[in-house]
């Protein structure tokens, strides 16, 4: 008899000792329980990133609720979409310093779950619900429409993240595009355009690539640098957008166009580089 014979609430009364003392062992959590509850380092990251997130949709909400409240019509604030960037910016720094403090300290039990959890949440859903507040109440395009795009990205991430977790690309860099930088190319949408059928089918479009099989560049050493140096530029400049300087509403455009230039360049560089390649195989073939 095998402890998969006895289920929870069974009785073991005429239970043989050995018997007792299997279904004890059984009802034992397995693993090492003590150590998956100590958060690490990069787990505080981790924690920060949902945090961020949390942070930009209660805002983002607020904005929304107080508006409402006061019986005229809802036009999004952009000080207060400036500053929901802001916080996903921290979340995506938090991110991309968690998996190199891991390596660098040490991972817990639970690292790779935590920061999956916390990337659906500031760049998965807090993109989706700012792409609901952006155009659910413009009346420029239906309601449904709007939906569909906001969920197109919340699901991407999901599928996105999961895929991350399973399938390893050869050449060790990110197949499809990252959620962080998918959530920060959706915001740049968002902060540069009005709601219409064009930008709506711009935002499917980034859902799309980031479940694409697109190869995009794992930041690492000196692009890690560089990554890390545009959020910065990126934070500095909606800080002095948001706080309505001189010169932010021209910050804002250049950086929101650069955002989706890059991200738009790498699948025309990988198709470029794809029919060079098909090129010199016909070439060869022919030779």
């Amino acid at each position: 008899m095998t402890t998969s014979d006895f289920g929870a609430g069974w009785p073991v009364e005429g239970l043989t000792e050995d018997e007792r003392r299997e279904v004890e062992l059984a009802d034992e959590p397995r693993g090492p329980v003590g150590k998956a509850f100590r958060l690490s380092a990069a787990d505080s990251l981790s924690l920060g990133n949902a945090l961020s997130g949390f942070l930009a949709v209660c805002l983002l909400s607020w904005s929304a609720i107080t508006d409402l409240q006061s019986g005229g019509k809802f036009e999004p604030d952009p000080r207060f979409f400036g500053t929901a960037v802001v916080l996903l910016l921290v979340g995506a720094t938090c991110d991309l310093f968690d998996g190199l403090v891991a390596r660098k300290f040490r991972a817990s039990a639970m690292g790779a779950e935590l920061d999956n959890l916390a990337d659906v949440i500031s760049f998965g859903f807090a993109p989706a619900f700012m792409v609901v507040i952006w155009g659910g109440f413009s009346h420029r395009v239906p309601l449904w429409l709007v939906l569909v795009a906001a969920a197109s990205v919340l699901l991407a991430g999901v599928v996105r993240l999961a895929r991350f977790a399973c399938v390893k690309t050869k050449s060790g860099d990110f197949m499809g595009l990252p959620i962080p930088m998918g959530a920060m190319t959706v915001v740049s949408i968002v902060l540069l355009f009005q709601p219409g059928y064009l930008t709506i089918a711009g935002i499917i479009g980034v859902a799309w690539l980031m479940v694409s099989r697109i190869e995009y560049p794992k930041p690492k050493g000196n692009l890690a640098a560089v990554v890390l140096a545009w959020m910065m530029i990126n934070v500095a400049c909606l800080i002095i957008w948001a706080a309505r300087l001189a010169g932010g509403d021209q910050l804002i455009t250049v950086g929101a166009v650069m955002q989706i230039a890059i991200v738009s360049a790498i699948p025309l560089r990988v198709l470029m580089f794809k029919q060079q390649q098909r090129r010199e195989r016909r070439s060869e073939s022919v030779g």
